[in-house]
């Protein structure tokens, strides 16, 4: 009986029916899982970890003090640490732990981090005054405040000096900013001016036509510009002046002094000494700073705002481009082309497409649209600018198109898909009222099929936005700050390299010279394509929604 009841619930199906639940579960939280430890680990990167300074005294030595932010910490075999040259003990314990600092001062230890053995550690504390610098350059300081000097003058010393120095760490980021727009926005402006003025100087000597009249009118533009330039030049020199003016005298926690400008210090903070509300208030602002500034310090500290803004900028130009002429294609493949041997084998090769690998869409971008298109556009166009390219060098327009080849096939099926179910009644019932082909097509096949055509689109931006492999050869560098939208004309660049999450995500976690403080930036760098490519989505998912609801009446 048992037997029989077994075969019966076989054949149900219902063992398949848990087994697919199970799967879809597995998949859920594995996901879910993946998810919340990018998370945990990218966004606890930002939080303001106390300061833990000891005295460090290993067997046979003299005892040196540091400081740092305690990162990891793990359990080691004594034989391992006697094997690396430690003076380890190999017949007490089995394991000794070993923990990570981020001791910083670079100038003076020559590398960020340090692997420390914890039972080594001695008189352990927390001072609240012990204060981190977090610079523009060489990383974290980790030490005490002296004084403040104002053009080398000494202007606050012992607890009036926290006061002071937060007031003028305030002014010299506002100098910072001033000259920062000074050397990109208006200094780049007249030399992004000249640049073009030496291009139409170059353009009239090939064309003949440099004539006494055009080369006196180019001299007084480029005159005017020069004026111009030097007036900004002068502006520059007084700002920097400024931004160099104070200083501050700090002193490592093993007793050396230095003097650092405050124009190289982002901000400065006592972590031991600061309460919850502060340290939140910190977190955000380190947020904020992350998705809305430039990187720094080889991409290893700063923001990546150029990285979210030409992710973002590439997507989009692909989606304008793969969706036209996906819906075209599946168009003609659907309703004008003859169903026989060769559509079905134009479909194969479609379908076969879509598993190419993607670093074979950039070598052929980079040989199609890079050498062949752009470098006949610079033949054409821009024989002023020869030998330098224009359009003959991987660029924002380049990446793009190179990844509307790669998600095409994503469209072309999904869109036929979508024709494929609108009931043929719909096509004669418009036909019998007089409708063309054409209009039929225009005004009720095309809208109906509308939401199919934004599934094909959101695969295609989801595929888009990750993808890394092909955009190495196509247009996306290490480090391009430029944004390739901004005020100059044509006010979109499409020759301009661009930066791209999925890159520097690459590019940080494996080419990044210090490892140790890069690794913090991997997560949440993965964590941030994720949460565009679910925005891109979901925008395009909400679109898709309007139109499925907006034709239902159709269906039916």
């Amino acid at each position: 009986m048992k037997q029989q009841n077994l075969k019966t619930w076989f054949k149900s199906g219902s063992p398949w029916v848990w087994m697919t639940a199970g799967g879809v579960s597995i998949s859920v939280i594995m996901t879910i899982g993946l998810l919340t430890l990018i998370a945990v680990r990218g966004l606890a990167h930002f939080w303001p970890a106390d300061v833990l300074e000891a005295e460090y005294r290993v067997p046979g030595q003299e005892a040196r003090v540091l400081a740092g932010e305690l990162v990891e910490a793990e359990e080691v075999p004594r034989a391992r640490l006697a094997d690396s040259g430690l003076p380890v003990d190999v017949n007490g314990g089995e394991f000794m732990t070993r923990e990570l600092f981020k001791v910083g001062n670079r100038e003076l230890y020559g590398a960020d981090f340090s692997w420390v053995v914890k039972e080594w550690l001695e008189n352990s504390r927390k001072p609240s005054n012990l204060v981190v610098l977090e610079r523009r350059e060489w990383g974290n300081f980790y030490g005490y405040l002296l004084g403040v000097k104002e053009s080398g003058r000494v202007v606050a010393e012992g607890d009036a000096a926290w006061n002071e120095l937060q007031a003028r760490i305030e002014r010299a980021n506002e100098l910072h900013g001033q000259v920062a727009h000074l050397e990109q926005k208006e200094i780049g402006q007249i030399n992004y001016a000249l640049e073009r003025l030496r291009l139409k100087t170059r353009s009239l000597e090939l064309a003949g036509k440099l004539d006494a009249v055009a080369q006196a009118d180019l001299d007084a533009e480029r005159a005017q510009w020069d004026a111009r330039y030097k007036e900004l030049e002068a502006k520059l020199v007084a700002l920097q002046q400024e931004f160099n003016r104070d200083s501050m005298l700090v002193r490592s926690v093993d007793g050396r002094e230095l003097e650092v400008s405050l124009g190289k210090v982002v901000r400065a903070y006592q972590p031991n000494a600061m309460g919850t509300a502060d340290k939140l208030g910190f977190y955000g602002s380190k947020l904020w700073e992350f998705v809305s500034d430039e990187p720094r310090e080889a991409n290893t500290e700063g923001g990546i705002f150029p990285a979210i803004f030409g992710t973002v900028l590439m997507t989009l130009i692909m989606a304008v481009i793969v969706t036209p002429f996906g819906v075209i294609a599946a168009v003609y493949l659907r309703e004008y082309a003859k169903q026989g041997a060769l559509t079905r084998i134009i479909r194969i090769a479609v379908n076969n497409l879509a598993g190419v690998p993607a670093i074979v869409y950039g070598v052929f971008g980079l040989g199609f649209f890079v050498y062949v298109l752009g470098g006949s556009i610079d033949r054409l166009f821009f024989p002023e600018a020869a030998p330098a390219p224009t359009f003959g060098t991987p660029g924002l327009l380049w990446a793009s198109l190179t990844l509307a080849i790669l998600t095409l096939p994503v469209v072309i099926v999904a869109t036929e898909e979508g024709l494929a179910r609108i009931p043929r009644a719909l096509r004669e019932g418009s036909l019998a009222l007089g409708a063309t082909k054409a209009e039929t097509l225009w005004k009720v096949v095309i809208p109906m099929a509308s939401p199919a055509m934004m599934t094909g689109l959101i695969l295609a931006v989801a595929r888009a936005a990750g993808e890394v492999a092909p955009l190495m050869l196509v247009g996306v560098v290490k480090l391009a700050p430029a944004l390739p939208l901004d005020g100059n004309y044509p006010y979109l660049h499409l020759d301009q390299k661009i930066m791209h999450l999925g890159f520097h995500i690459y590019d940080v976690g494996f080419q990044s010279p210090n490892v140790e403080a890069a690794r913090p930036l991997v997560y949440a760098t993965a964590l941030l394509l994720v949460l565009v490519i679910v925005l891109l989505n979901m925008s395009a998912v909400y679109i898709r929604n309007h139109l499925r609801e907006k034709y239902k009446a159709l269906d039916h």
